[in-house]
């Protein structure tokens, strides 16, 4: 089935201007962007913008912890090592696989209703996260987190992170799966380098957290007796086929390590909020490392908003910086898109090129506060002016996930309610 959108304000991270026109898209991907004057192709569907509707790439989610929308308001306002022991950890143990199933079903709700169209989910019972994301037509990049623990607990946790790569990995197009390696805090240095030798003998990529806070950066110090450059290469970062490090607010952009392969994930909202610190993007951008934004949990942020991540991230480092040019707008639409879904392994998404993954998000311009938005300055109103709220559908692959407030493939009441019940019994 073909769908055009027809004379639409095409935005994405790599262009230095929207461009208004046309656009078809077919078969799972963008066929034809036309301009204004050029002939219509025929289609099956026809979405009018009337030259009041941007198609944006979707958005990805490169960092979160999806079934933690049922912690959602507990152990507000405290440092990060409190908050885990003292009231996330004790009520993580109490989650199933069905409660995991549901709270994911409910996050995935309020990210394609954001424009979402990609998340990079790490936990556990990660088949059931599989299969939300397969239902709801989202692609999503899955690790189940590693931690040490009782005797035998971080064997068995590797073994299902490299169980979940066999069966789901490449699994319709959707679903890429990586090695999870919680921390080095809670990984011991041994078997944090047994995981990444895992990852180049299956080929796979590696997501972890890195230097969340300043205790994690005096840990590796005092405890380890390294500094991070150090305990990156000791591990085998450099030589992993992929890796992304969550955070990294406490990492040095002078750090003399090999990045060539890594992506940095910010964070801001939930690193502002439990008082973490602010990564030093400005300088890891002018060093040319590629960085994708993230929501992290929504027990720690606590919003699965990626046009919240897109605004913060910009308005925040021009202040740290005393710079109004430091992170451009454009940087950080590109980062929300392009560098999310490269990140992760899904080729030709995040850019609107002919050719390309149809993930797009449907934004309505006809609205008071994009008043005066053209082609020339449209990046500048979506950053600054724009919010979730404006999205009206959400693409993936070429289908709709979401559109005019409507789940195609999803029970909106069923996973609430469920959602509720499952908030309530951990909680008791």
């Amino acid at each position: 089935m073909a769908t055009l959108f027809k004379d639409v304000l095409m935005l994405d991270g790599g262009r230095k201007q929207a461009t208004r026109g046309h656009l078809l898209v077919s078969k799972g991907r963008i066929v034809s962007i036309l301009g204004l004057d050029e002939r219509l192709p025929g289609a099956d569907k026809i979405v009018s913008g009337h030259g009041r509707m941007a198609v944006l790439p979707g958005f990805v989610n490169a960092h979160t912890h999806a079934a933690m929308v049922l912690l959602r308001g507990l152990g507000e306002e405290a440092p990060l090592m409190e908050w885990l022991e003292k009231k996330v950890w004790p009520v993580e143990a109490k989650l199933t696989s069905d409660f995991i199933y549901w709270g994911t079903a409910s996050a995935v709700l309020e990210m394609l209703a954001g424009g979402t169209t990609c998340f990079a989910d790490m936990y556990f019972e990660m088949d059931r996260v599989a299969e939300v994301a397969l239902q709801a037509r989202m692609r999503a990049a899955l690790c189940r987190g590693i931690v040490k623990g009782e005797a035998g607990k971080l064997d068995r946790s590797l073994q299902e992170g490299l169980d979940l790569a066999e069966h789901w990995h490449g699994r319709e197009g959707l679903i890429t799966v990586q090695l999870g390696p919680h921390a080095p805090y809670t990984v011991p240095l041994d078997d944090m380098r047994r995981i990444f030798q895992a990852a180049r003998e299956h080929g796979l990529g590696v997501h972890l957290h890195f230097l969340e806070t300043e205790w994690e950066l005096n840990y590796l110090r005092q405890e380890l007796k390294r500094d991070p450059a150090d305990y990156l290469r000791d591990v085998g970062l450099p030589d992993a086929p992929q890796a992304v490090l969550a955070h990294a607010v406490w990492l040095d952009p002078a750090t003399e390590v090999d990045l060539s392969r890594v992506t940095l994930v910010h964070c801001p909202g939930s690193n502002l909020k439990l008082g973490s610190g602010v990564m030093p993007l400005a300088a890891w951008l002018e060093k040319g490392t590629p960085v994708a934004l993230g929501t992290d949990g929504a027990s720690s942020n606590n919003r699965l908003d990626m046009w919240e991540e897109m605004r913060t991230a910009a308005l925040l480092h021009k202040g740290v910086n005393h710079d109004p040019m430091c992170v451009s707008a454009l940087d950080a639409l590109r980062m929300v898109t392009y560098e999310g879904a490269r990140a992760f392994g899904f080729a030709q998404k995040g850019m609107i090129r002919e050719g390309w993954m149809a993930d797009l998000v449907l934004v309505d311009l006809d609205q008071p506060h994009y008043v005066g938005a053209n082609e020339e300055n449209l990046a500048a109103y979506i950053v600054y002016a724009g919010s979730s709220a404006d999205v009206v559908g959400t693409m993936v692959n070429g289908k709709w996930s979401f559109r005019n407030g409507e789940f195609p493939t999803l029970d909106r009441e069923e996973i609430v309610e469920r959602a509720r019940e499952a908030r309530e019994a951990i909680t008791r």
